[in-house]
Protein backbone atom coordinates (compact mmCIF):
# COMPACT_ATOMS: atom_id res chain seq x y z
CA UNK A 1 0.00 0.00 0.00
CA UNK A 2 2.67 2.43 1.18
CA UNK A 3 6.07 2.56 0.05
CA UNK A 4 8.29 2.02 2.92
CA UNK A 5 11.06 4.34 1.42
CA UNK A 6 8.24 7.18 1.57
CA UNK A 7 7.27 7.28 5.13
CA UNK A 8 9.44 7.01 8.34
CA UNK A 9 9.49 4.34 10.35
CA UNK A 10 7.01 4.05 13.16
CA UNK A 11 8.32 4.30 16.69
CA UNK A 12 7.31 1.78 19.39
CA UNK A 13 4.64 4.06 21.06
CA UNK A 14 3.06 4.95 18.10
CA UNK A 15 2.63 1.21 16.85
CA UNK A 16 1.44 0.41 20.49
CA UNK A 17 -1.19 2.98 20.27
CA UNK A 18 -1.73 1.83 17.06
CA UNK A 19 -2.76 -1.70 18.14
CA UNK A 20 -4.48 -0.08 21.14
CA UNK A 21 -6.75 1.57 18.99
CA UNK A 22 -8.28 -1.71 17.46
CA UNK A 23 -8.51 -3.50 20.69
CA UNK A 24 -10.51 -0.19 22.18
CA UNK A 25 -13.00 0.98 19.28
CA UNK A 26 -10.69 4.36 18.64
CA UNK A 27 -11.23 5.35 21.92
CA UNK A 28 -7.27 5.21 22.90
CA UNK A 29 -6.06 6.82 19.39
CA UNK A 30 -9.01 9.44 19.80
CA UNK A 31 -7.48 10.92 23.40
CA UNK A 32 -3.97 10.39 21.27
CA UNK A 33 -5.65 12.74 19.10
CA UNK A 34 -6.66 14.94 21.46
CA UNK A 35 -3.57 15.25 23.13
CA UNK A 36 -1.65 16.03 19.63
CA UNK A 37 -4.30 19.22 19.48
CA UNK A 38 -3.75 19.92 22.85
CA UNK A 39 0.28 19.68 22.70
CA UNK A 40 0.76 20.70 19.26
CA UNK A 41 2.23 18.21 18.11
CA UNK A 42 2.13 16.53 14.53
CA UNK A 43 0.17 12.90 14.22
CA UNK A 44 2.67 10.74 11.69
CA UNK A 45 0.89 8.94 8.66
CA UNK A 46 1.29 6.00 9.84
CA UNK A 47 -0.52 6.88 13.50
CA UNK A 48 -3.05 8.82 11.84
CA UNK A 49 -4.18 5.94 9.25
CA UNK A 50 -4.75 3.70 11.82
CA UNK A 51 -6.11 5.83 14.34
CA UNK A 52 -8.68 6.49 11.60
CA UNK A 53 -9.02 3.44 10.60
CA UNK A 54 -10.09 1.89 13.84
CA UNK A 55 -12.73 4.78 14.58
CA UNK A 56 -14.26 3.90 11.26
CA UNK A 57 -14.67 0.58 11.98
CA UNK A 58 -16.37 1.02 15.14
CA UNK A 59 -18.42 3.38 13.92
CA UNK A 60 -19.74 0.97 10.96
CA UNK A 61 -19.84 -2.13 13.13
CA UNK A 62 -22.18 -0.17 15.53
CA UNK A 63 -24.44 1.06 12.84
CA UNK A 64 -24.49 -2.25 11.24
CA UNK A 65 -25.48 -3.46 14.48
CA UNK A 66 -28.19 -0.93 14.81
CA UNK A 67 -29.37 -1.95 11.13
CA UNK A 68 -29.67 -5.54 11.91
CA UNK A 69 -31.56 -5.20 14.59
CA UNK A 70 -34.32 -2.65 13.03
CA UNK A 71 -34.19 -5.43 10.33
CA UNK A 72 -34.58 -8.36 12.72
CA UNK A 73 -37.40 -6.15 14.65
CA UNK A 74 -38.80 -5.53 10.69
CA UNK A 75 -38.71 -9.31 9.72
CA UNK A 76 -39.64 -11.02 13.22
CA UNK A 77 -43.85 -9.43 12.10
CA UNK A 78 -43.46 -11.91 8.68
CA UNK A 79 -44.64 -15.64 9.98
CA UNK A 80 -42.70 -18.23 8.05
CA UNK A 81 -39.24 -15.70 7.11
CA UNK A 82 -38.99 -15.14 10.88
CA UNK A 83 -38.23 -18.58 11.79
CA UNK A 84 -35.99 -19.08 8.94
CA UNK A 85 -34.08 -15.94 9.98
CA UNK A 86 -33.95 -16.73 13.79
CA UNK A 87 -32.56 -20.29 12.47
CA UNK A 88 -29.65 -18.27 10.88
CA UNK A 89 -29.43 -15.92 13.61
CA UNK A 90 -28.98 -18.68 15.85
CA UNK A 91 -26.77 -20.75 13.88
CA UNK A 92 -24.27 -17.69 13.58
CA UNK A 93 -24.24 -16.92 17.19
CA UNK A 94 -24.31 -20.43 18.95
CA UNK A 95 -21.01 -21.59 20.53
CA UNK A 96 -19.20 -23.49 18.08
CA UNK A 97 -15.81 -23.48 19.72
CA UNK A 98 -14.87 -23.30 23.31
CA UNK A 99 -17.91 -21.44 23.64
CA UNK A 100 -17.66 -18.47 21.19
CA UNK A 101 -19.47 -18.05 18.24
CA UNK A 102 -18.81 -17.89 14.07
CA UNK A 103 -19.34 -14.04 14.29
CA UNK A 104 -16.73 -13.49 16.87
CA UNK A 105 -14.53 -15.99 15.11
CA UNK A 106 -14.97 -13.31 12.36
CA UNK A 107 -14.54 -10.73 14.86
CA UNK A 108 -11.92 -12.38 16.48
CA UNK A 109 -9.28 -12.90 13.40
CA UNK A 110 -10.31 -9.03 11.86
CA UNK A 111 -8.90 -7.70 15.23
CA UNK A 112 -5.76 -10.14 15.59
CA UNK A 113 -4.71 -9.25 12.22
CA UNK A 114 -5.54 -5.45 12.74
CA UNK A 115 -3.31 -5.70 15.55
CA UNK A 116 -0.60 -7.83 14.14
CA UNK A 117 0.07 -5.78 11.61
CA UNK A 118 -0.32 -2.08 13.47
CA UNK A 119 2.38 -3.94 15.60
CA UNK A 120 4.89 -4.57 12.65
CA UNK A 121 4.47 -1.70 12.15
CA UNK A 122 2.76 -1.90 8.48
CA UNK A 123 -0.32 -0.69 7.31
CA UNK A 124 -3.29 -2.90 7.03
CA UNK A 125 -5.43 -3.25 4.30
CA UNK A 126 -9.24 -3.65 4.71
CA UNK A 127 -11.04 -3.66 0.56
CA UNK A 128 -13.03 -0.72 0.40
CA UNK A 129 -12.26 0.77 3.91
CA UNK A 130 -8.68 1.18 3.61
CA UNK A 131 -9.21 2.90 0.27
CA UNK A 132 -11.74 5.14 2.04
CA UNK A 133 -9.14 6.33 5.03
CA UNK A 134 -6.46 6.41 2.34
CA UNK A 135 -8.53 9.01 0.56
CA UNK A 136 -9.66 10.82 3.35
CA UNK A 137 -6.81 11.10 6.19
CA UNK A 138 -3.83 13.74 5.25
CA UNK A 139 -0.21 13.76 5.87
Amino acid sequence: MHNSNNYEKPYFIEKLVSALSYITSGFVGFIWLLLGIFTKSRVRPFMKYHIFQSIFLAIAYFLLCQLLGMLAAIISYIPFVNNAILMVAYLLNAPILFGISIIQILIYTLMVYLVVTSMQGRYSYLPWISDIIKMNVRN
